[in-house]
């Protein structure tokens, strides 16, 4: 029993580091100690230990050689390499859901939640948006390919994190695009689908490329959708 609740502080230790670094309070430049989390939220030391180790191995954190965490620091390469591996799979998953005509309810409701939102806090989007994309890549029913996706989550978000905290998008540019894609793929539109898919995707990639110190592609210039 001792062992079982153990895990359990560790998991929820883990939860409230994973949130604070999605929700942006946490940077690459804060350095995250031991001693500190241990302190801070009043528990064990090897339990702040293994809720760090936690989020080393999920790619949320960097770790030195001494001990010392950082949220994982993305570059332009860094971007574009995430926003093309996750836009292959996800232009897969549309035309697959384009065949059938397949439109996921959870996917609508995501968009609905995402296009009610009035508080202008740009990070609140980022959960909708991730639900959005992971209901659409889950529907076509294959457990590798949702394993594959849910590996890159992470990554993902804090590029989400970074492309909202920045203002990189409007919240209704995202709303119009998202509906674009249900539209295409009620339709049974497959281009057109990927089509909107890439836009979307590569717009977000090529501002945040250039907020972080590359050269944008010309992506960065489309104009955002109403």
């Amino acid at each position: 029993m001792g062992r079982v609740e153990a895990l359990s502080i560790v998991d929820a230790l883990a939860a409230e580091l994973r949130q604070r670094v999605f929700a942006g309070d946490l940077t690459h430049a804060a350095a995250l100690t031991e001693t500190e989390i241990a302190r801070a939220y009043e528990v064990a030391r090897p339990t702040a230990k293994a809720a760090i180790e936690k989020l080393v191995g999920e790619g949320l954190l960097q770790r030195s050689a001494h001990k010392t965490a950082r949220v994982l620091h993305l570059g332009p390469d860094d971007v574009r390499d995430i926003y093309r591996t996750r836009a292959g799979l996800e232009s897969q998953v549309l035309r697959e859901l384009a065949r059938n005509r397949v439109v996921p309810p959870d996917a609508v409701t995501a968009n609905a939640e995402i296009a009610a939102l009035t508080d202008g806090a740009p990070l609140s989007v980022v959960e909708p948006d991730m639900r959005f994309h992971t209901s659409l890549v889950d529907a076509v029913g294959s457990p590798r390919t949702s394993r594959i996706f849910r590996t890159l989550v992470s990554e993902v978000r804090l590029c989400m994190v970074q492309v909202q905290g920045k203002h990189l998008l409007t919240t209704s540019s995202i709303v119009a695009e998202h509906q674009q894609i249900l539209d295409a793929l009620s339709a049974g539109d497959g281009g057109r689908a990927v089509a909107v898919l890439t836009e979307h995707l590569g717009r977000a990639r090529e501002r945040l490329a250039a907020v972080l110190g590359g050269e944008s592609g010309p992506e960065a210039a489309l104009p955002d959708p109403d």
